[in-house]
């Protein structure tokens, strides 16, 4: 009888123990979404609270933000990145100081990312004062301002600054690996690099691109410091709003907050579901695997 691997079990333990506590956070979010919150005196189970942020003109403009916000952050870095990686493959710049540089936004907290976009894009910010000591513009006020806006130009550009390394480190190596194979098989055979590229390389990178596409969805779907730092007053993303209704004095509120936490957990899992199903048909498509 083969003994257990008990250093096997002790290094999973941590991530058991986390994982454990991810879950059980979701579940007793989702119970007091359904107004089961016995501290408060609400002890049955509604979908009441869901419907009526539903119906809430607030809960629905933070919705469609955070929507957009995620949305316009995932497409944007995925392309970019997948650019940058693309550059680092071609120079074979896939190890050492230049990957090091790449990977310093990834490891620089997202408040830090905030402080950084206010210091360099803010109308009194760096790029502000060198456009107007080149006699770009005559007065700070003319500068575009790209911070505190409706439309999160500030957060989806901070969102940008990391998320672009990101995707470009987390496909280096199956990008890296597929061009040093079939991509410069396809070259000898007489494909151009850019074809060789777009026909051989990319669609075999898709898995580590997807993948990172989707994890940059979801976070920043969810996500609060940025939206919370850079974002303007009204209207304000999902995560905001609900961390205001959850600090609100009325303690009855707390299921709404909830509701709203809820909303962004379900799906949140639905579409990395959906992305999930899409991803494996396109895959089978272009012949691999997921």
């Amino acid at each position: 009888m083969k003994k257990p691997d008990f250093t096997l079990i002790l290094l999973l333990l941590p991530l058991a123990l986390v994982t454990a506590l991810v879950l059980a956070a979701c579940g007793a979010v989702l119970l007091q979404s359904l107004g089961h919150v016995p501290a408060f005196g609400l002890a049955g189970l509604t979908l009441g609270y869901y419907r009526d942020v539903f119906h809430d003109p607030d809960f629905l403009g933070a919705l469609a933000v955070s929507l957009s916000i995620a949305l316009k952050s995932a497409i944007l870095a995925a392309a970019l990145g997948t650019a940058l990686c693309a550059a680092l493959v071609a120079r074979r710049k896939t190890g050492g100081p230049m990957v090091y540089l790449v990977r310093f936004p990834i490891l620089a907290p997202h408040a830090v990312a905030a402080l950084f976009a206010i210091l360099l894009l803010s109308q009194t910010g760096l790029l502000a004062r060198l456009a107007c000591a080149l006699g770009l513009i005559s007065d700070f006020p003319q500068f575009p301002q790209l911070l505190y806006t409706p439309g999160y130009e500030g957060a989806i550009l901070a969102y940008l600054w990391k998320e672009i390394p990101f995707v470009a480190y987390f496909s280096l190596a199956l990008m890296s690996s597929v061009s040093a194979t079939l991509g410069e098989a396809a070259q000898n055979l007489g494909a151009s690099p850019l074809r060789a590229f777009f026909t051989v390389t990319l669609p075999l990178s898709l898995p580590a691109i997807s993948k990172a596409f989707l994890i940059i969805f979801i976070f920043a779907f969810g996500g609060y410091e940025l939206p919370m730092l850079l974002g303007a007053t009204l209207p304000k993303a999902l995560p905001v709003q609900a961390h205001l209704t959850y600090m609100s004095p009325e303690l009855r509120d707390r299921p709404y907050a909830m509701a709203m936490y809820g909303t962004i957990l379900i799906l949140s899992a639905a579409m990395a579901r959906l992305y999930a199903l899409l991803t494996r048909r396109l895959m089978k498509k272009l012949g691999g695997t997921v």
